[in-house]
């Protein structure tokens, strides 16, 4: 019992330590900058929420293909959070007379969905995460670009998801142009801008950023833990 001992006196101290939390999540995107940023990650001892789309990646897969396996069950082990990002990674574009909303998938096909539709986009990508993992997503989901509608966030909710945006100053901006917005720029502003209970947004790989932000996250997270941030999950968080 020495060992529990221990392990919870570590626990109290570090939540003694902290002055504030933060919340890191981490969208899929192409998936190109996956690895480093779970190494950043396991170096800096935090655990993150992680929003899950059926995404191209710079590999020529799909973020949610089996072969990205060994990934998904690495960060659950790990002990990260793991919300929806809808399967197909589409935008709600606006609701409809009779309670169905507009959707635009990637393929750029309008579609009309319902509610069942929305969950289906939703619980879809759970039912892929828990055949790689063994582990159902958390009740989370975000929508893609953070649009989403009245139709669509009932929907969610009626099926089991609360919706998890971002914070102004936590939307770390890569995947801004990086010729307007220098990693530099975007480092300084995060780090001039973000508060006590913040939700951080960046991705895990970029198709038009030509200068990846990912090597950021390093410093961010080393800065902030220096000025007393803590970082927890989404699921951890109150409201």
């Amino acid at each position: 019992m020495a060992g529990v001992s221990l392990i919870f006196t570590s626990l109290a101290s570090q939540a003694a330590d902290c002055k504030s939390t933060v919340y890191l999540t981490l969208d899929t995107g192409n998936m190109s900058q996956a690895e480093r940023i779970a190494g950043i990650l396991n170096a800096h001892k935090i655990k993150a929420t992680f929003f899950l789309a059926n995404e191209k990646t710079d590999r020529g897969d799909f973020s949610l293909d089996p072969a990205w396996g060994d990934y998904w069950r690495a960060r659950v082990r790990e002990g990260h959070a793991f919300g929806s990002h809808t399967w197909r990674h589409g935008y709600f574009r606006k609701d409809l007379q009779d309670a169905r909303v507009m959707y635009v998938p990637t393929d750029g096909q309008p579609q009309i969905l319902d509610g069942k539709g929305v969950c289906s986009e939703l619980n879809h990508v759970n039912e892929a995460f828990e055949k790689m993992t063994g582990r159902k997503l958390d009740p989370l989901w975000r929508a893609p670009g953070g649009r989403l509608t009245p139709v669509s966030r009932r929907a969610a909710e009626l099926c089991g998801y609360r919706h998890v945006g971002w914070a102004d100053a936590g939307f770390l901006g890569d995947e801004l142009p990086s010729d307007k917005y220098p990693n530099d720029t975007l480092l300084k502003k995060a780090l001039r801008d973000i508060r006590d209970g913040d939700i951080l947004m960046m991705h895990l790989g970029v198709w038009s950023r030509k200068e990846v932000y990912a090597p950021m996250l390093d410093p961010l997270i080393a800065d902030l833990k220096d000025r007393g941030f803590c970082f927890a999950r989404v699921t951890e968080r109150k409201s």
